[in-house]
């Protein structure tokens, strides 16, 4: 289970996350499927979601979760002491506590990506919302 990445792999993901098509496959096809595939699961597409259960990536998709409000998802993390990752879902979440945390744990690059998965899910939010849309998978 990997949790550590370089920066420029971590400024991919970013990038990816954000909607950049080709940052995502250079991920996928460049040895970091999971980081990849987790953009897609982050859009709530189920086959994304279950590839990262099926190989070896629960951190990752407890990240997902726990940025949606499952609160045994950031207590996993806690317990399994990845706490870099508990305080990215609560970023990612919109909490300022986690980006606080992260901030001051020198994880700049995780706090962007915070605010990114935030971005995304707040936009997902708001078009579920909108009564002139209507949702996709």
């Amino acid at each position: 289970m990997r949790t550590e990445y370089p920066a420029k792999v971590l400024l991919a993901w970013g990038e990816a996350i954000s909607g950049h098509a080709g940052l995502r496959d250079w991920l996928i096809q460049n040895g970091y499927p999971e980081l990849g595939i987790f953009t897609f699961a982050l859009r709530n597409k189920k086959d994304a979601r279950k590839w990262l259960m099926d190989n070896g990536h629960p951190h990752l998709m407890a990240v997902i979760t726990g940025i949606e409000g499952d609160t045994a998802a950031l207590q996993w993390l806690e317990k399994n002491e990845m706490n870099v990752l508990r305080n990215l879902a609560l970023a990612g979440d919109g909490e300022e506590d986690g980006m606080r945390w992260l901030l001051e744990h020198g994880h700049r690059e995780l706090a962007v990506i915070g605010q990114k998965m935030h971005h995304v899910k707040r936009g997902m939010d708001d078009d579920y919302k909108d009564p002139h849309k209507f949702a996709r998978d």
